[in-house]
């Protein structure tokens, strides 16, 4: 017999061709995130469950099946998994790292450049039949070459957002746990500072960490008052690193002057007034969303379930403690 998969959304052809090949699996058939309720009767009977980075995955969804041994997440994060309860019950968390880091750092570079820019404003504006003809104040912007940009959290897409600001001879600072080594320093053009220093001098802000308990709310009403009044915020890493209320009220008072998000706080819904600002450019969630990269992580999912059926460590394995057993 055939362990079973259980897929909660449709993810690109060549991942589900791959786990068809030697498993049985079953998809939800709705293009929406699940329901608790519907996750469970998903689970109930399956050996294996690759889930979205919007399934919540509990005690309660991985007590639905008593043969569950892997949880592939098709996402880098794993916030959404109760990490601790699948390495009590020995089930094996993965996840598809390495392969969304261009592709998330163009996000952030359109974000950033369509919010500098106003280019969504200014299309709204042709749209409307406003355009009346050129201008010498019409929807003024910022420049981006010679001015700070401060990254916040400096691993793969961080580096990838900073090895293209150097195209626009930007003076990059960053932030992390570890500094760099001086060397990789020098190599990728960037400057380590302290988060109080990346809020006091940059011009553009972009969020490249993981939502943890240390980091949630890490961008509150205290942060958002030390920027810049000219400085633009951009967000494709977790929502809640960010306290939504306080940028509303940064964003309608003018103490800073744009933000582009990729993420939300309380994601799919917008925090009130959010929606409303022309000073911000919002996109749904798509910071991998090419037909390469989710390609990619389609098939690491697949393979990631496919060698903890056959008895094999995944390459991805999050939760190192989990006891392996070939």
């Amino acid at each position: 017999m055939k362990p079973k998969v259980f897929v909660t959304r449709r993810i690109p052809r060549a991942g589900m061709e791959k786990l068809e090949q030697e498993c049985e699996f079953k998809l939800f058939p709705e293009d929406h995130p699940l329901s608790k309720e519907e996750l469970i009767q998903g689970v109930e009977g399956c050996d294996a469950l690759l889930c979205m980075l919007n399934d919540r995955i509990d005690k309660e969804v991985m007590d639905a099946s008593s043969r569950l041994k892997v949880i592939a997440n098709f996402a880098v994060g794993y916030d959404n998994i109760d990490l601790e309860e699948a390495t009590r019950q020995n089930i094996m968390v993965t996840n598809t790292p390495d392969v969304l880091t261009e592709a998330t750092a163009d996000l952030a570079w359109a974000l950033l450049m369509a919010v500098s820019r106003r280019i969504v404003e200014a299309d709204r504006f042709v749209r409307q039949g406003r355009f009346q003809g050129w201008g010498p104040m019409l929807l003024l912007g910022s420049e981006l070459v010679g001015k700070t940009l401060g990254i916040i959290g400096f691993g793969r897409i961080g580096k990838a957002v900073a090895r293209r600001a150097r195209g626009f001879n930007m003076r990059i600072l960053y932030f992390k746990r570890s500094p760099l080594s001086p060397v990789e320093e020098d190599e990728l053009g960037v400057e380590y500072a302290s988060l109080g220093e990346i809020l006091d001098e940059s011009d553009f802000i972009s969020l490249h960490l993981p939502l943890t308990p240390e980091t949630r709310y890490l961008i509150g009403e205290k942060e958002l008052k030390r920027l810049k009044k000219g400085a633009i915020i951009i967000n494709t890493a977790r929502g809640p690193v960010v306290d939504e209320a306080a940028l509303v009220d940064a964003l309608q008072s003018g103490d800073i002057a744009g933000a582009g998000f990729d993420v939300y706080e309380h994601e799919p819904e917008l925090t009130p007034g959010l929606a409303e600002l022309d000073n911000v450019v919002l996109a749904p969630h798509i910071g991998s969303a090419t037909e390469e990269t989710r390609t990619k992580m389609a098939l690491i999912a697949a393979g990631n379930i496919l060698a903890v059926l056959k008895g094999e460590k995944p390459p991805h394995l999050v939760n190192r403690g989990v006891l392996f057993k070939p």
